[in-house]
């Protein structure tokens, strides 16, 4: 469990993911596949990674996957494996930072 001030940076964190993901990130992100509309979202992903890297001071995808597995499971009950979400997390990267 989280501490509630954390909780309420979780929020708005997400909420400014989904905004920022749905005015401009999505047509660099798009995806060309049967799985358009995944269970753990690109939204989801964004706020977990950038979460634990600006708040816990995780750093390693490891300990950011543990972690959200540890203590964020409640607010993201679909969180794919470590593999998988490395690989998601890979994905965005490439689409959300590379032009």
């Amino acid at each position: 469990m989280i501490p509630k001030e954390k909780e309420l940076k979780l929020i708005s964190l997400y909420m400014y993911i989904c905004d920022v993901y749905k005015n401009s990130l999505q047509y660099y992100c798009q995806r060309f596949s049967n799985n358009t509309v995944p269970v753990f979202t690109d939204e989801e992903v964004l706020t977990v990674y950038l979460f634990c890297g600006a708040y816990q001071r995780y750093f390693s995808i490891k300990e950011i996957h543990t972690f959200a597995k540890e203590y964020l499971l409640s607010w993201f009950p679909k969180l794919p494996s470590y593999q998988t979400f490395n690989i998601r997390l890979n994905m965005l990267s490439e689409g959300c930072c590379g032009e």
